[in-house]
């Protein structure tokens, strides 16, 4: 049985259909925690500044007006378009409900983080014309909130995928 909320329409087998309300409420904790920290660093941390100013894991304000690790720099309109055509994708699979991967709540839940953190990077594209990271792990290029949720949704969706297909009967 799907981990979700019923709705109160019922199909036409007179049982309830199943809303995936996990979606929409990962989506929203997502977009609220990284706007969230992305607003805290921007008033409190000068631009290119760092937390400590060394280290293997560091605080820093950074502008990124490209992809992941700084790919199609300069692009934030096509950017701002692939996102907005990702979320559409989002929303149609959610409604759709074709998709084996909303039946459970790790698939809601995946397609949540990346609604969120989608839309989390699409926010600040269209309001700044950059996005803000802030998060620097090592040598990795610095992230925030958004991208490890979309990251995280993602890998996710792909192993739900991969599991179901080397599962006898494909689920």
């Amino acid at each position: 049985m799907p981990s979700t909320v019923s709705s109160v329409r019922a199909n036409s087998t007179g049982r309830l259909n199943r809303l995936p309300i996990i979606v929409p409420l990962v989506a929203f904790v997502t977009v609220a925690l990284d706007q969230l920290t992305k607003h805290l660093v921007r008033s409190n941390i000068a631009l290119y500044d760092s937390i400590p100013d060394a280290g293997f894991f560091r605080l820093v304000h950074t502008q990124n007006t490209g992809a992941a690790f700084g790919i199609f720099e300069n692009a934030t309109p096509y950017l701002a378009v692939f996102s907005s055509i990702a979320l559409a994708v989002i929303v149609w699979v959610v409604v759709s409900k074709r998709f084996f991967f909303l039946e459970n709540t790790w698939g809601s839940l995946a397609l949540g983080l990346a609604a969120g953190g989608t839309l989390g990077n699409l926010i600040d594209r269209v309001y700044y014309g950059f996005v803000t990271d802030f998060l620097k792990a090592g040598p990795w290029p610095a992230f925030n909130i958004a991208d490890a949720s979309m990251v995280t949704g993602m890998l996710l969706i792909t192993f739900l995928y991969i599991r179901s297909e080397s599962t006898p009967g494909g689920r």
